[in-house]
């Protein structure tokens, strides 16, 4: 089975950063792997071209400065709590990015880059195993958030957001959401790691959820040839909300992670008529993996 070398976690702000440095921290010692934790500060001379945008220079100026002053707060933040972390958490050693070639495992960087966060994000999403990102209710619509959305649909790798509040102890119940597509299988690959060192594994099904393919038998066949023993349970839809069924379904196995492909409908039908990805992305407590 493939092992995990690099995780990467993008912080963009302290908002529920806490909670994804622990799953962080948590998963490097599991896996014994590489945390790289990058942040990303906003490039004031990107505001630059507003000016033909009818905005005077000056305006363009006094905007510059702010986003200067904004993205300097944030990486100061940010790096002041990874900061207390890696105090609290010695036995993680600090490292070099640069030093990737004789990586101690585990072990975690911290870097800072100047650009912006949608491109840079999913091209270093692209060498990691998957990327961890912090849940994005930090006061604005989670289903339009840019990092998490910028690593499904532009690095080929899973994402894994982190809970809001900081987990306790490993994970150590696994569900797998299956609907048959290409997304799902993409899920439940990315999930191997976690279901092999599990305590127990659930394959959940529901009639209004399945698609064309693989049914939730086959994925059983599938996982015992991985060594893994799972139950498969269908679950009903809660209020005729299938996204609510999964979550409830996820707590009555008292789940610590859920994986599940993303967007098996288009991303603008979700947002418009909703759908189970937006769903689980507003009201999931636990940790979840995606996959597209």
């Amino acid at each position: 089975m493939k092992e995990v070398r690099k995780i990467l976690l993008p912080m963009p702000s302290v908002s529920n950063g806490e909670a994804a440095l622990t799953r962080g921290y948590n998963f490097a010692r599991r896996f014994g792997a590489h945390l790289a934790i990058l942040h990303v500060r906003t490039d004031g001379r990107d505001i630059a071209p507003l000016a033909g945008e009818g905005l005077s220079g000056a305006m363009v100026e006094e905007l510059m400065r702010s986003a200067e002053h904004e993205s300097s707060r944030h990486a100061h933040d940010v790096h002041t709590l990874f900061e207390r972390f890696a105090a609290a958490n010695p036995d993680v050693p600090l490292v070099s990015r640069h030093s990737a070639n004789g990586l101690p495992f585990p072990s975690v960087s911290f870097t800072v880059l100047r650009g912006v966060e949608s491109e840079i994000i999913p091209s270093h999403a692209r060498l990691s195993d998957f990327t961890l990102v912090p849940h994005p209710d930090s006061g604005r619509e989670v289903s339009s958030s840019e990092t998490l959305h910028a690593v499904l649909f532009d690095s080929g790798r899973p994402v894994v957001m982190a809970p809001r509040t900081p987990p306790v102890g490993l994970i150590k119940r696994v569900c797998i959401g299956w609907n048959g597509t290409a997304e799902s299988s993409a899920a439940l690959h990315g999930a191997l790691a976690w279901a092999a060192e599990a305590e127990a594994v659930r394959v959940l099904h529901c009639e209004d959820y399945q698609r064309r393919g693989p049914s939730a038998q086959d994925v059983l066949d599938y996982l015992a040839l991985h060594g893994i023993e799972a139950d498969a349970v269908e679950f009903p839809p809660v209020d005729r909300d299938v996204g609510k069924g999964l979550m409830a379904a996820c707590t009555d196995f008292g789940a610590d992670l859920l994986a599940m492909g993303a967007y098996s409908h288009s991303r603008l039908r979700q947002l418009i008529l909703g759908g189970v990805t937006r769903h689980v992305l507003e009201h999931a407590d636990l940790t979840v993996l995606m996959s597209r």
